[in-house]
């Protein structure tokens, strides 16, 4: 801590101020002092805040949807540290999966498993592992510049070996609880390359192709009119394993007769128009048509076909058919019936959907449920690693699927089963690898069986609290509702190896779960769990030699399985900081986007639920998508938004973390992103924020400069007694603001702090230092301008704790210059705890000040009416309102706020509401109408003819009965309009009202009040050259006014009349520019005309001293030469220096530095006088 005062260091303008350079410069003085890392070091013997950091890919560089996380985690970290906590923030990196091998793939050519193979898996993999560090240094240097604080040297990976051993425990103790077995995923399969592909592989290269289209007849067993169901299908060669057709249970189906050829059918109503119209041409079999004719389909097929019956689809679950092929006759007991789902659409087909469970995702799943096949069960593949058909399939037999659709619908028509043919168009995945086209298909995989966890998962996610509240309780809910075991294995090579070891004949299983377990098991030494390392390695068959060896099965871990133990992993638990974990498990808070509900959230609470039986979390923000200004996604193709570092070179990272937090996207809505939108908060948060900083900065500094001691802000204490009713205010909204920002901040809501901040920099600068210029500026004395300044200080050094964790950047630069006037304060803002509420907010004091606000914008809303101009003085405003002690603080602590506002000469309250207003009371149709319904009309009548008595009855009661209905004040509209008194016109009086307040103003010419508003003006040109000749607020200046009329009398005695008023307002006297010496140092003039049918001419020096040549003389016995020195030598020096000389030396000074020049004692305002306003104060015998 440092003890030693000093002044402030002096600020440029805001239109000088470069925040990107400000928070340049505190990124490097954070690295020469180590900021973060002695954060970390002063909170160590905290208790213990748990964040959990999703791994991200470090093979591509960070965008705005990073930035947007990173800010999120970052506020809320260093919130919680302020808060009294010890947060450890550690960087991880997801390092194995897919975008790595993408990238090798892309890097070496490779096209197909083969060539990995052929490559060496450990060739690979070494190749892998060399490319997964490539950016991370990009990373660190961009999310450092955005100004999180995060441990870049002790980050976790993913690729670790402590890391993958803690996958290898998670893994095993789900093993243990019987949560994992062997079953098929339906997955994109890629043939060209005998490998299955991801969703992201799948997506990245579709096609426009013509492919085949037919309907097939199912004879239904037993049916007495010998119908057949139709279904409809775009893959014939899938029918060949087709087991089951899937109805909707909620469609209606009918059974029709083909009027020309006596087939019966049944399909769904709403898709009847599909079947075909029989042409009656010779030689077309089963009604197949063209699929190009054209004509109104609906009713050609309505006339074409009789309806014999409607029926539900649920009657028709569990009706046999006769199958299309024998393949799979051994199934014929469980097999070929009719089963029901929701995933059979209207939009396309019949309504009937023909399933071959091990090529079609939803296909596997209604075959399982329906226990057609079993889980963990082998399935019958009919289609081999190449997409050939199999043995099996004697028909077809090791032909490519693709290629034998033709023969297939031959077939089929052969049958006298095809009912309908033709072709279509439409976008088809391919490989990204080889270009061939991509199937579906059930390939082995290892599964968490997640379905029994079900009611726990719903459990713990009543445990949580995420923000907002609808993602969890709407979609991660239904995610979880509806969730489906989870197949955690791959068919990969860089990944971290599943750690089972299993004998040729699958009898003998062994999980591993630790490193020193496979060396005890296989007496190897392991050093790294990677394929390349370890799949060599066997393991001793328990049954004895006889039985060979076990050898570890091929798969990888999916990467979502490796991040969701991410709470385990990244402290290598259960291995080392067991204590640590289960203190602080779960985990105070995580935070990613709306994707992750689906991804790592859903895994985080899978694992933890199946582990402890706990949730992973106990609060989570989920972000929306940032989009492109147009709504689109971000392209770097489209180049249609601006990057990261051009935003914050432009405008600064706290400018965009504001941007962001204050947007939809913190309540999981997308954010189209505009850079203008950064731009805003510079101008509209930070720059108020910066001149109201400075404001202080210059007064605080001008004590000192003119001889005062220099500023010390006074203790909370003192100043939450100050009498000045402003004081109370602010100190009071600071109150407010430092109670709401916790309680949000505690409930995780960030996107409502910046509007309030906006609002509370917009009264402080608005308000709190407009109004209180005069005592900031010492005007009225410097003890009330010493209490206003450390208000102002406080106020704003809170401002700045409360806010630095949302903006680390600008308030470390506004601290470090205010803590050099502050006894005992950290060296960092971030050093500091967040501020206490003390004493009580939202006061009565900050009620009023609200609903003067009110008046004050109602007032001039009544001016501009009547094109009054706010420089125009008024007689009378009036205030209308029932709440007795809110109109006693605008007749007495506010009223001169009130007055010099809104420029009136009186203000008269009054609480009797029908004195000048009408009242009428109006229902809200918008809220009763779906209330009331068929009484609406009756109590809309009784409302309408409500007595102004009544209304205000309701208004003092808060409620009424109506018609035997309740109605409270958000049920009716109370509707003021102003009834103006007798004997006036709206011209001579008018009002304006919000419904709560009444501001009346009188506004007949009074013709007394045209001096106070000639003197408006001249203030009003005055503060405009100030500007103009580029003066700071704190300048203090001469200001000379010279009339140019033919009759100087008429502007000289109005400004006379209003000297006190004209000094208040510039600080100093208007002087008459005789008064001027010759040494005054002009720096700006400017002419006017008819202002207020004045001309004249305002001219403003730096402050010139005065000399008495004749005192002067004197003090060297009348040597005009000595006394021609002194004056140079006083001239030569700085004014406020001298100044400060003066009150030091008790307005003495000696002069004892002037070669030749004997010693004199020079006294302020006998020999000297440091302003011509002060030298024309005593000629006329002002008090200086």
């Amino acid at each position: 801590m440092d003890c030693n005062l000093q002044a402030m260091d002096d600020v440029c303008e805001g239109t000088s101020i470069s925040f990107p350079e400000q928070e340049e410069k505190i990124l490097k003085w954070w690295t020469e002092v180590k900021a973060f890392e002695t954060q970390l070091e002063k909170t160590k013997h905290l208790p213990e805040y748990i964040f959990y950091d999703g791994p991200p890919f470090a093979t591509g560089l960070p965008h705005y949807g990073h930035i947007l996380a990173g800010t999120i985690k970052d506020i809320v970290t260093r919130y919680q540290t302020m808060t009294g906590h010890h947060v450890t923030r550690r960087f991880g990196w997801d390092c194995h999966g897919l975008p790595v091998e993408h990238e090798i793939d892309m890097k070496l050519g490779i096209k197909s498993r083969e060539d990995v193979i052929k490559m060496g898996i450990g060739n690979y993999n070494e190749e892998c592992r060399s490319i997964v560090t490539r950016y991370v240094g990009e990373w660190e240097k961009v999310i450092t510049r955005t100004g999180r604080w995060i441990d870049f040297k002790n980050d976790y990976k993913t690729m670790d070996l402590n890391f993958m051993e803690s996958v290898w425990w998670v893994f095993s103790q789900l093993y243990n609880k019987n949560l994992v077995y062997r079953g098929f995923k339906v997955m994109p399969y890629s043939t060209g390359c005998k490998t299955p592909l991801s969703n992201f592989e799948a997506n990245s290269n579709y096609k426009e192709v013509l492919d085949p289209e037919i309907m097939v007849a199912f004879p239904i067993v037993g049916d007495e009119d010998g119908a057949a169901f139709v279904a409809w299908t775009t893959t014939p060669w899938t029918l060949p394993s087709n087991l089951a057709l899937c109805v909707n249970s909620n469609f209606v189906y009918v059974k029709v007769k083909g009027k020309s050829d006596g087939k019966i059918y049944i399909v769904a109503e709403s898709r009847l128009s599909e079947l075909p119209v029989e042409k009656g041409k010779k030689g077309v079999q089963n009604g197949h048509v063209d699929p190009t004719t054209k004509g109104p389909k609906a009713k050609n097929s309505m006339v074409a076909y009789q309806v014999l019956d409607k029926f539900p689809g649920s009657s028709l679950v569990g009706k046999k058919y006769v199958p299309l092929f024998d393949y799979f006759k051994e199934l014929s007991d469980v097999a070929f019936r009719v089963v029901a789902d929701d995933y059979v659409t209207s939009d396309s087909g019949t309504g009937i959907v023909h399933c071959a469970p091990a090529f079609g995702e939803d296909d596997y799943r209604v075959c399982m449920e329906n226990q057609i096949i079993n889980k963990g069960e082998n399935l019958v593949m009919t289609v081999d690693d190449d997409g050939c058909f199999t043995d099996k399939i004697t028909d077809f037999s090791g032909r490519y699927v693709k290629e034998a659709d033709k023969d297939i619908i031959q077939a089929v028509k052969e049958k006298g089963r095809l009912v309908k043919s033709g072709k279509f168009t439409h976008s088809y995945p391919f490989c990204w690898r080889s270009d061939t086209p991509l199937i579906y298909r059930a390939v082995p995989s290892w599964f968490v069986a997640v379905e029994k966890l079900k009611s726990q998962l719903l459990e713990n996610n009543e445990k949580t609290k995420w923000v907002p509240a609808f993602v969890k309780e709407k979609r991660f809910h239904n995610w979880l509702e509806n969730a489906r075991d989870w197949a955690i294995s791959r068919s990969r090579f860089w990944g971290t190896p599943l750690p089972i070891w299993m004998s040729e004949d699958g009898v003998d299983i062994q999980v591993i779960g630790s490193v020193e377990q496979l060396e005890t098991l296989s007496g190897i030494k392991v050093t790294d769990l990677h394929r390349h390392k370890i799949d060599h390695i066997t393991i001793p068959s328990p049954r004895g030699p006889e039985f060979g060896v076990l050898h570890r099965v091929e798969d990888v871990f999916d990467c979502w399985f490796e991040s969701g133990s991410m709470p385990y992993a990244y402290i290598h638990y259960p291995f080392e900081n067991q204590d640590f974990f289960h203190k602080n498990f779960p985990g105070h808070f995580v935070a990613e986007g709306l994707d992750q509900t689906r991804g790592w959230f859903y895994t985080l609470m899978v694992l933890s639920t199946a582990l402890f039986g706990k949730p992973a979390f106990r609060n989570l923000i989920c972000n929306g998508l940032v989009l492109a200004e147009d709504g689109k996604k971000m392209s770097k193709r489209l180049k249609n938004y601006p990057s990261p570092m051009e935003v914050i070179d432009a405008y600064g990272a706290d400018a965009l973390r504001l941007y962001i937090i204050n947007s939809p996207v913190v309540r999981a809505e997308p954010l189209h992103f505009k850079k203008d939108g950064v731009y805003g908060v510079v101008k509209d948060v930070l720059l108020p924020w910066y001149n109201a900083y400075k404001f202080l900065v210059e007064n605080a500094n001008r004590l000192e400069m003119e001889g005062l001691a220099p500023f010390v802000p006074l203790d909370r204490v003192t100043l939450v007694n100050s009498p000045n009713v402003l004081d109370q205010w602010i100190n009071s909204a600071t109150q407010s603001l430092v109670h709401f920002v916790r309680q949000e901040m505690d409930a995780y809501r960030l996107y409502t702090v910046v509007s309030y901040l906006l609002k509370f920099i917009d009264n402080l600068t608005n308000i709190y230092v407009r109004f209180n210029r005069k005592r900031l500026k010492g005007r009225t004395g410097e003890n009330d301008c010493t209490t206003a300044l450390s208000t102002l200080y406080h106020v704003l050094l809170t401002v700045c704790k409360v806010m630095a964790p949302f903006t680390p950047f600008f308030t470390e630069v506004l601290y470090h210059n205010m803590r050099k006037v502050a006894v005992g304060s950290e060296e960092s803002i971030h050093f500091c705890g967040f501020p206490q509420v003390e004493g009580k907010g939202g006061s009565r004091m900050e009620e009023s000040v609200d609903r003067m606000m009110k008046i004050i914008d109602l007032a001039r809303n009544v001016r501009e009416r009547h094109n009054k101009s706010l420089k125009t003085p008024l007689r009378e405003m009036i205030v209308v309102h029932p709440d007795a002690e809110f109109l006693d603080d605008i007749a007495g602590k506010l009223k001169e706020y009130v007055l010099e506002e809104v420029n009136v000469k009186s203000v008269v309250t009054c609480n009797d509401p029908l004195m000048y207003a009408c009242l009428r009371a109006e229902p809200d149709f918008s809220v009763l109408g779906k209330r009331l319904g068929k009484s609406m009309r009756v109590v809309a009548e009784a409302v309408k003819a409500m007595s102004q008595e009544e209304i205000l009855s309701f208004e003092k009661a808060g409620e009424i009965t109506i018609a035997t209905h309740s109605l409270k004040p958000t049920d009716i509209k109370i509707v003021r309009r102003f009834k103006c008194p007798d004997g006036l016109t709206e011209e001579q009086m008018d009002a304006s009202g919000d419904g709560d307040v009444l501001v009346i103003l009188n506004l007949c010419p009074d013709d007394s009040l045209l001096e106070a508003g000639f003197a408006r003006e001249v203030v009003s040109r005055i503060q405009k050259l100030r500007k103009t000749s580029l003066l700071k607020p704190s300048d203090t200046v001469e200001v000379y006014f010279k009339s140019l009329d033919q009759d100087t009398s008429v502007s000289t005695q109005m400004l006379k009349s209003q000297e006190v008023y004209i000094k208040d307002a510039i600080g100093s006297l208007l002087l008459d520019p005789s008064l001027a010496p010759e040494h005054a140092v002009i720096i700006g003039e400017e002419t006017y005309r008819n202002i207020s049918n004045c001309d004249f001419q305002i001219t403003l020096s730096r402050p010139t001293l005065v000399f008495n040549d004749n005192a002067i003389l004197e003090l060297y016995t009348g040597n005009a030469k000595h006394a021609g020195a002194l004056k140079v030598y006083l001239l030569s020096r700085d004014h406020s220096k001298l100044k400060s000389e003066f009150r030091l030396g008790n307005r003495k000074i000696k002069v004892d530095c002037i070669e030749t020049l004997p010693d004199v004692d020079v006294v302020l305002g006998e020999h000297v006088f440091l302003t011509v306003g002060d030298y024309y104060s005593a000629i006329t015998n002002h008090n200086p």
